[in-house]
């Protein structure tokens, strides 16, 4: 292949950070090792001396998104560290939805495993027992996690603006008054209202969780 990019040295590194290339502007269905191989010009048998599988190549575009999140901490305020965090991984997942819905192969990588380290640290720095601290961290991923889903399986603009399917719900509302009323209401009363942004949402769900992680940790506290 004929480009800048053939002329670059090919290693793991730079094959992985191609691929997340290819999978953010296509999927990660569309993202192959031949496909890879072009991309960094060279034959595709020429690319298993730089990464093992293709699995290889899953795992360290998982860790590369790692890296890119918010990471608190050890004496860090607990509460604002988790909250930059959740509000960073939300926004990176947006920039590479693949990721949501693909899990390590082999192993986390160090950038994965250095992540939840010092999330872990900053939370029993903060005074967290080790069991509080597996809990909030397990409410606090599993929401984001859910919440960056959602998100990108609806129709929304990059401020989370329901403003683009607003015309598809207005044609369907007459008909979802009557098999439908309580989704109509809320179309009506809610989504439909200026201003209204799905992604508002994730501001209110995440307060809840930190005032609940914050009353469990008073509460064992006063154990």
């Amino acid at each position: 292949m004929a480009n800048g990019r053939s002329r670059e040295p090919v290693t793991r590194e730079r094959a992985i950070r191609v691929a997340i290339s290819l999978a953010d502007a296509g999927g990660i269905e569309s993202l192959s090792m031949r496909k890879l191989a072009v991309e960094l010009g060279i034959e595709a048998m020429s690319l298993y001396y730089h990464v093992k599988s293709k699995d290889d190549i899953l795992d360290g575009m998982l860790d590369i998104v790692h890296s890119e999140f918010v990471t608190p901490q050890a004496g860090d305020e607990w509460r604002s560290a988790m909250r930059a965090r959740a509000e960073s991984t939300r926004s990176v997942l947006a920039q590479h939805p693949w990721a949501i819905s693909i899990k390590a192969r082999t192993s986390p990588g160090p950038a994965t495993l250095g992540h939840l380290d010092s999330v872990i640290g900053c939370f029993t720095t903060a005074g967290f027992s080790m069991p509080l601290t597996g809990h909030a961290i397990s409410i606090l991923d599993s929401y984001v996690l859910g919440f960056a889903q959602q998100e990108a399986s609806l129709p929304l603009d990059p401020s989370g603006d329901i403003g683009p399917a607003a015309e598809e719900i207005i044609a369907q509302q007459e008909a979802m008054a009557d098999a439908y009323p309580n989704l109509a209401t809320m179309a009506v009363s809610l989504v439909l209202q200026p201003g209204y942004a799905y992604g508002n949402e994730f501001e209110f769900g995440l307060e809840l969780i930190l005032d609940g992680i914050a009353a469990a940790r008073s509460a064992q506290a006063s154990t």
